[in-house]
């Protein structure tokens, strides 16, 4: 191992006494870890707060084998340390990573492959705030759907991390974006975002599609509600159109019309990131580099935060993601 100096050889971290609500979310000291093959190891600025992590909390969503029990998916910091075949010029370098867990802690360990530079002026909180939500939008959305330049998208939850994210790329890609959202404030905030909002307990969302694409529909929609809406899903979807899953928060099993799907030519895919493989990260992370990566370089794409909590208040942050009243990111903040 590789690093700056003096490391300490425990931290901080935020461990999950027992499967329930945020208050099983409680400081633990645990034993900093030490880069393998590959790594790197951050000192943690921020990490960023995601669904799946609530969903670990509950015991719903089991980290996949060989990921740290703590939660976290995405975080912002410094490399301090490298592994075996990786270049010691990492060290000292700002960086976010997407990881298969740890994040919630004062280090963690990310493969060097998954990791992406900083420019100067993005904070770690916004850094903290993208791997997460953009390594799924773009691989759902743009790889899988294929969407592209004039084509049109329904995008639910639309002032989540996803939601956001998703209208930000889209915005950047000449891709036109319908979200639902549940009230007039957050429809609101999405329209100011750029997206068209529908708000989906006063309105039909799938006329509101029908009625603002002149019957055409759209080209995808990107789903994480499942159970019912699928079917409703499909009927918002142009012929040869892709609906792609990337949660069930409103139920697993969907009843769908079958011959409707062969006669439009319709498209049922959908994926999960966190299970996938190292080398399927290393060459997204790598797509990303070159396609987007540049645009948060420049500026064009920031992610919308919601609010940053201390560390140490990891409880009170997955409380207000339950809530739903975020708009935007929710990110821990790591006190120097």
């Amino acid at each position: 191992m590789t690093g700056t100096g003096s490391l300490p050889t425990e931290m901080t971290a935020i461990g999950i006494t027992e499967p329930g609500g945020p208050e099983v979310l409680r400081p633990v000291t645990l034993p900093v870890p030490e880069p393998g093959e590959g790594e790197v190891l951050i000192r943690v600025r921020a990490a960023g707060v995601n669904r799946p992590d609530v969903m670990q909390r509950q015991g719903k969503y089991p980290p996949p084998p060989g990921a740290p029990d703590t939660p976290g998916l995405e975080i912002a910091g410094e490399v301090v340390a490298t592994g075996a075949d990786v270049l010691e010029s990492l060290v000292g370098r700002r960086v976010c990573a997407l990881v298969a867990g740890g994040g919630y802690a004062e280090y963690a360990l990310a493969s060097a492959a998954h990791c992406l530079p900083l420019p100067d002026d993005l904070s770690f909180v916004e850094a903290a705030a993208i791997p997460e939500t953009l390594f799924t939008v773009w691989s759902n959305l743009f790889e899988r759907a294929y969407v592209a330049e004039g084509d049109s998208v329904l995008v639910h939850g639309g002032t989540s991390g996803i939601g956001t994210m998703a209208i930000a790329l889209c915005r950047l890609f000449d891709v036109r974006v319908f979200v639902t959202c549940g009230t007039e404030a957050k429809c609101a905030a999405a329209q100011a975002l750029g997206a068209h909002a529908i708000n989906y307990r006063s309105e039909d969302f799938v006329e509101a599609i029908r009625a603002e694409t002149g019957g055409r529909g759209v080209t995808a929609v990107l789903d994480m509600i499942g159970g019912d809406y699928v079917p409703r899903n499909l009927k918002c979807l142009a012929d040869d159109g892709r609906h792609v899953s990337i949660a069930v928060m409103g139920g697993a099993k969907a009843t769908v019309f079958v011959p409707e799907i062969m006669q439009r030519r319709l498209t049922l895919t959908g994926s999960t990131l966190r299970p996938r493989s190292a080398a399927f990260k290393a060459l997204l992370t790598g797509e990303i580099r070159d396609s987007v990566w540049p645009m948060v370089e420049d500026g064009s794409l920031r992610p919308v935060i919601d609010r940053s909590f201390p560390l140490a208040e990891a409880a009170t942050a997955h409380v207000r993601m339950e809530a739903g009243d975020h708009v935007g990111k929710i990110v821990l903040e790591v006190r120097a």
